[in-house]
C-alpha cells in the first residue's frame, strides 16, 4: 500500500485491462450524456431561476453559475491576458538585452500592475502586511512570524474592514480580485518570514525587502499562484540569470504550451454550454430530480470540470514562469485516476502540498515523532488550508472529511505492513490479486474522496443529497455500481502511475513522508 508499492505493482492481463478502460470511459460518456438531457430538458427552468446566458455556440445556452470561472474569465477579458502578455514582452526584452536587470524590471512592472488594476489603496494594504511580516521576520521567533501572518489573514474576515475596503472599488469583483490577491500573498508572506528565521539570508536587510517585493509582486503568481516557495523562487531566479537564453526552444515551447491552454479552456467553456451542473447543484429540487446515471454525471463533471478549470488558471502562469526559467509546480493530475485523498493532496495542487509539508507537517514533528504528532500536524495543516479559503462551515466538514480520510488510508498501510498481517497477505495473495484488493479499497476511498470534494464544490446541501439518495436510499442499487465503477477508475489511476514512476520517485517520496 505504500507508494513504492504501487510503482512496482503486478502487470494484469490486457484485456483485463482494457475492459477497465472501456467501463471507465463508457460510464463517463454515458453519465454526461444523461446530465446532458436532464439539463436540455429543464432549460428553460434552469434559465429562469439561475439566469443561463446566451451561449458562444449557436443553439446553446450558457451557465455562468461557477463564480471562480466567470471571474477569472472576466479578468481575463478585461485586463489580466494583457498585463500577462506585457510580462512576458519585458522579461523577453531583458533577457536579451540587459540579463541583469530582469528581476528588478519584472518586480517594477508587477507593483505598477498591481497599482493600476488594485488601485493605491489596494496596493497599500499588500504592502502593509509585506512590512510587518518583513519586521517581525528579523526577530528570528517562527512562532511570532506565525502570529503575526495569522492575525494578517484573519484581517480577511473583519467586516467593518471588508465594508471599508468594498467602498475603495466600483464593482464587487474589484474587492474579491483584492481579497484573492491578500490571501495568495499571505502564503509567501509566512514562506518568507520562515525561511529568514530557519537561514537567514547573507545579505543586507535592503537586498532581502528587494527580493522580497519580487517574490511578492511576481505578476504571473500574484492573484492566484500557483504557489512557490520563497527559497525555490530565490534559487531558481539567480541561477536563471546566469543560464544562456534559446529562442528557438522558448518559442516552440510558447506555441505548444498556448494551443494546450486554448484547448483546456475550449474544453471547460463546452462543459458549461452542454451540462448545466453549476446551476443544477444550486437547486435542491432538481439534485433530487436527477436520474441515477445523471447524478452521477453531475459528480464526475464537477470535479473534471474544476480540474480542467485549475489546468487553464495554473497552466497560463506556470507557462510564463517557465519561460522565465523557474519550475513551476507540475499542473493538476486528472482527477479520474485519483484514488485515495493523499493521492489528491499530492498530485492536484503541488505547490501548495509542498508548503503545508515544509511550513506546517514537518516543523510539528510530522511522521518522526509517532502517530500522535502525525495525526496532530495532518490536522493542522488541513485546519490551516480551511482558515486560508474562509473557514466556512462546508470548509469545515470538508477538512474534516479530508483528514479522517488520511488517517484512514495511513492506517491501514501501517496495518498491511505490520508484522502481524504482512506475511498472512504474502502467503495467500498473489501480486495481480494483491492489486485487485488495493483497488477494491481504493475505490471506497475514490467515492468518499468524491463526496468530499462536491461539500468543497457545492457546499454541505450538495453532499447530504448525494449521500442520501446513493448511500441510504440506494445502498442495494446505486451504490454497488457506482463502486464497481469507481473500482476500474482506481485500476486505471494504479496503472497510470505504475507506468510513470517518476511521479513517486524517491525524492518525492522522501518529501511527503518527512
Amino acid at each position: 500500500m505504500t507508494s513504492k508499492s504501487k510503482a512496482h505493482l503486478a502487470p494484469l492481463p490486457w484485456t483485463e485491462i482494457l475492459a477497465y478502460w472501456l467501463l471507465s470511459f463508457g460510464s463517463h460518456l454515458y453519465s454526461f450524456y444523461e446530465l446532458h438531457k436532464f439539463s436540455k430538458e429543464h432549460e428553460a427552468g434552469l434559465e429562469r431561476e439561475m439566469q443561463l446566458e446566451k451561449g458562444l455556440l449557436k443553439g446553446f445556452k450558457r451557465d455562468p453559475s461557477d463564480f471562480e470561472w466567470s471571474f477569472w474569465t472576466e479578468w481575463a477579458k478585461k485586463s489580466l491576458l494583457l498585463t500577462l502578455t506585457g510580462h512576458g514582452i519585458i522579461s523577453r526584452l531583458t533577457s536579451i538585452f540587459y540579463p541583469k536587470l530582469r528581476v528588478p524590471a519584472l518586480t517594477i512592472y508587477g507593483l505598477l500592475v498591481a497599482s493600476i488594476v488594485l488601485g493605491v489603496k489596494g496596493v497599500s494594504v499588500l504592502l502593509v502586511h509585506l512590512v510587518l511580516s518583513f519586521s517581525v521576520a528579523q526577530l528570528h521567533r517562527p512562532t511570532l512570524s506565525w502570529v503575526c501572518s495569522l492575525l494578517l489573514l484573519s484581517t480577511l474576515h473583519i467586516q467593518p474592514l471588508q465594508e471599508v475596503q468594498r467602498g475603495w472599488y466600483k464593482t464587487e469583483e474589484e474587492y474579491y480580485l483584492l481579497l484573492f490577491s491578500v490571501a495568495v500573498c499571505g502564503l509567501r508572506f509566512i514562506s518568507f518570514s520562515l525561511e529568514h528565521c530557519w537561514c537567514p539570508q547573507e545579505c543586507s536587510g535592503v537586498v532581502q525587502l528587494c527580493w522580497l517585493f519580487s517574490y511578492t509582486f511576481y505578476h504571473p503568481f500574484f492573484y492566484n499562484g500557483p504557489i512557490v516557495t520563497y527559497r525555490d523562487y530565490i534559487e531558481q531566479m539567480q541561477r536563471s540569470a546566469e543560464e544562456s537564453d534559446r529562442g528557438a526552444s522558448a518559442l516552440g515551447y510558447l506555441v505548444l504550451r498556448s494551443g494546450r491552454i486554448v484547448l483546456w479552456w475550449c474544453i471547460a467553456e463546452y462543459m458549461t454550454h452542454v451540462m448545466y451542473m453549476h446551476s443544477i447543484q444550486s437547486n435542491e429540487t432538481y439534485l433530487e430530480m436527477l436520474p441515477p446515471w445523471a447524478l452521477g454525471g453531475l459528480a464526475l463533471a464537477l470535479v473534471q470540470f474544476f480540474y480542467v478549470k485549475y489546468l487553464v488558471l495554473f497552466g497560463l502562469p506556470s507557462m510564463l514562469a517557465t519561460l522565465d526559467k523557474l519550475v513551476p509546480p507540475k499542473l493538476p493530475s486528472c482527477v479520474s485516476i485519483m484514488y485515495s485523498f493523499t493521492g489528491m493532496w499530492r498530485h492536484f495542487d503541488e505547490g501548495l502540498y509542498r508548503w503545508l509539508i515544509r511550513y506546517i507537517y514537518v516543523p510539528l514533528g510530522g511522521s518522526r515523532h509517532g502517530p500522535i504528532y502525525k495525526m496532530l500536524a495532518t490536522a493542522l495543516a488541513f485546519g490551516f488550508v480551511c482558515l486560508w479559503h474562509g473557514g466556512h462551515d462546508y470548509l469545515q466538514y470538508w477538512a474534516l472529511m479530508n483528514w479522517a480520510g488520511v488517517l484512514v488510508e495511513n492506517g491501514l498501510k501501517s496495518l498491511f505492513a505490520s508484522p502481524l498481517i504482512h506475511p498472512i497477505v504474502e502467503q495467500n495473495f498473489s501480486p495481480a490479486m494483491k492489486r485487485r484488493s488495493i483497488a477494491f479499497l481504493s475505490a471506497f476511498f475514490t467515492a468518499m474522496l468524491i463526496l468530499s470534494n462536491l461539500v468543497f464544490l457545492g457546499g454541505t446541501h450538495v453532499g447530504r443529497i448525494f449521500w442520501k439518495r446513493v448511500f441510504i436510499q440506494g445502498w442495494s442499487t446505486m451504490a454497488p455500481p457506482m463502486l464497481a465503477f469507481l473500482y476500474c477508475f482506481a485500476q486505471i489511476g494504479l496503472e497510470w502511475t505504475s507506468r510513470l514512476p517518476a511521479l513517486y520517485s524517491p525524492k518525492m517520496a522522501t518529501t511527503s513522508s518527512s
